[in-house]
């Protein structure tokens, strides 16, 4: 989608469709969002097929609806694009989990991927992204987004116990799962998309952990810590292993690509901001955070109402589908003066939501602003300029918003 304002004057509520999948490929729902927040911050839509959502777009009420479990549950699903179909893997999937069982687990899990936690693997994150930015140094056209799609695997999968030779195919599952109907990851329809890659990605950890069971012996990675987590009194059974080692693989390959890709392009359009960074590195934690803000690459979350509940200056019945657009919140005036100026020295850019609220709060955030960190640092101090190839391309999906396609030309930067 297109991450700078447009005009909403010609916005007709009553004929938007956040389902249209135009709108974030070639369109603008911020100029829809900006609308809904000062007009309907409460929003309902029926679909052709007769499913139904209510919007929430206001800061404070996307919060509310990620944030208390008691009046919006985890349990029916979180995703939109499982919209109208419960979750088969409600309580054992963490995801789909609500407290006490998902703080149980996710303290378990967590554990392992605290800012402290992470901290001792800067050093092999730096090693993979030099690898990862060296190629455009060598002067001729990078598509950034593209290959960004594989960098978490080169950050993660030494940490998660996923062995090189898997990467590739498993990026591709993730994709697949987080962007069905986008024609670079689209096997038949969206549906047949969502279900082979859910079955892949889960037959992939369940056969994981069998052959570890066979072999014996720890490696010190995330999935091996899975094998050993208890949640209340006992251990993960194999499918709960097998089902969050499936959420942990996707939620480390949604967030970093897209944010690297979408505050790249900004940064580009926005010279000054590059400068401003590139003359002091200082900058470059708030940059990470103002690119989250200004990207918000999972730009909704779902939930479902546990009873008749009051939001927005309506009311969402018991059992409907509230999704909370996270990319709306992050252009909340009330929260972000200059919503939609991209600006590094923000104050309180960290306060935008791009990895969720509540109890649901991203268990990967430290890893991913690590990531952001280190390679936003290498960068800038290697890149003189950045500057387009070509057209960028966006990804085809109302859940996640990202590029497919960015190639860009860069300078290495003059050593004095």
């Amino acid at each position: 989608m297109r991450l700078a304002p447009g005009t909403g004057r010609d916005v007709d509520l009553g004929r938007v469709d956040l389902f249209d999948l135009d709108l974030y490929t070639s369109g603008n729902p911020h100029a829809v969002w900006d609308v809904m927040r000062a007009k309907a911050p409460l929003h309902h839509q029926v679909l052709p097929d007769g499913r139904e959502f209510w919007s929430v777009t206001r800061y404070d009420d996307v919060c509310r609806v990620l944030g208390d479990h008691r009046e919006f549950t985890s349990e029916r699903g979180t995703v939109v694009t499982h919209l109208g179909e419960d979750d088969v893997a409600a309580g054992r999937l963490m995801t789909s989990t609500d407290p006490p069982r998902h703080t149980e687990v996710r303290r378990a899990i967590g554990s392992r991927l605290t800012a402290r936690a992470v901290a001792r693997w800067e050093g092999p994150i730096r090693e993979a992204i030099v690898r990862f930015l060296q190629p455009a140094l060598d002067g001729g056209t990078f598509d950034l987004a593209e290959r960004a799609l594989l960098l978490p695997a080169l950050v993660t999968g030494p940490v998660l116990g996923i062995p090189e030779r898997d990467w590739e195919e498993l990026v591709q599952l993730t994709a697949m799962v987080t962007a069905p109907s986008d024609p670079h990851f689209q096997h038949g329809s969206e549906a047949a998309t969502l279900a082979i890659s859910h079955h892949e990605l889960v037959t992939y950890v369940t056969e994981w952990v069998r052959r570890r069971r066979r072999t014996g012996g720890e490696d010190g990675s995330l999935l091996d810590h899975l094998m050993s987590v208890h949640a209340g009194n006992a251990p993960m059974t194999d499918e709960e292993i097998a089902l969050n080692g499936y959420s942990v693989l996707l939620g480390a390959n949604v967030t970093t690509p897209h944010t690297i890709s979408g505050t790249v392009h900004t940064l580009i359009e926005r010279p000054e901001q590059f400068e401003k960074a590139q003359a002091d590195l200082s900058l470059v934690p708030n940059l990470v955070e103002e690119g989250l803000r200004w990207t918000s690459p999972a730009c909704n979350f779902m939930r479902y109402a546990v009873q008749d509940t009051r939001i927005g200056g309506g009311t969402i019945p018991a059992g409907g589908a509230a999704v909370a657009w996270i990319g709306s919140a992050n252009r909340d005036e009330d929260q972000f003066p200059d919503p939609h100026g991209f600006d590094i020295t923000r104050s309180g850019a960290k306060r935008q939501i791009a990895f969720g609220f509540g109890p649901h709060f991203c268990i990967g955030a430290p890893l991913a602003r690590l990531t952001l960190r280190v390679l936003f640092e290498e960068l800038l101090q290697r890149f003189g300029a950045i500057d387009l190839a070509g057209e960028p391309q966006h990804l085809r999906s109302y859940f996640i918003a990202g590029m497919t396609h960015l190639p860009v030309v860069a300078q290495k930067r003059k050593t004095s």
